[in-house]
């Protein structure tokens, strides 16, 4: 039996972070069986990250590792009509998206704006949770931008960069179907598990004000949703 173990979903997303999200709609759209167990606590996790995956006797960690893992283990078809040129888009894209990442934890954690909104959906969604829990999480990830660099920016150079990479995405995005044609494979579960944390939350960070206006990026994040939902 395959167990993903992420963080906790909110404002009806599956999972509150992007990269859980990625390998929760991997695993939909592949059709394999899963349990989904939602945890805060990575300290049993493979390098202390979410999400990892059990599969069997084997535990794995990083997105892209499990969906590796996924693909060779169980003769996964998805990404097999993919040219070089493609895959090596996809690999370009999912670089993009781990700078995304950034802003959108920065817009969470860091900004004292939206930090706020953020804390208080958390809590009412999750009332397990403490508030000193959230504190030292909002501690940590201050230390984390900072030695990642983003944290030395101010507000404004930070969501430049994200805003960049949503644009470029929707620059890649077609009218119509998926990334590369009327199927769905592995990079477009990479796109909505960020999209998706962006788009259905009722934060109006830069980003969300951003990706509401662009249909091509609103139709590929609602089109995934409902086929992961």
């Amino acid at each position: 039996m395959i167990t993903l173990y992420s963080y906790p979903g909110l404002f009806g997303v599956a999972d509150n972070n992007g990269y859980g999200l990625k390998v929760f709609a991997f695993l939909k759209l592949v059709g394999l069986p899963f349990a989904h167990r939602h945890i805060i606590d990575a300290s049993q996790a493979p390098r202390g990250q979410l999400p990892y995956l059990v599969d069997g006797d084997e535990t794995i960690g990083d997105s892209e590792t499990i969906i590796a893992h996924l693909i060779r283990r169980y003769r996964l078809t998805i990404n097999a009509g993919l040219t070089t040129a493609e895959r090596d888009t996809d690999h370009m894209i999912t670089r993009m998206l781990d700078d995304l990442y950034w802003v959108m934890s920065y817009s969470r954690w860091k900004d004292e704006q939206f930090w706020p909104a953020f804390r208080d959906a958390l809590c009412r969604e999750h009332p397990s949770l403490t508030m000193e829990q959230l504190h030292k999480a909002r501690e940590f990830n201050a230390q984390r931008y900072y030695y990642q660099g983003i944290g030395r920016y101010d507000p404004p150079a930070v969501y430049a960069r994200g805003l960049a990479d949503l644009q470029v995405l929707a620059n890649l995005i077609p009218n119509d179907g998926y990334l590369h044609g009327a199927k769905p494979t592995s990079v477009d579960a990479a796109i909505y598990g960020f999209l998706a944390n962006i788009y259905f939350y009722p934060i109006e960070t830069p980003l969300k004000q951003f990706l509401v206006l662009q249909a091509h990026l609103v139709r590929h994040c609602t089109l995934l949703h409902a086929a992961v939902s």
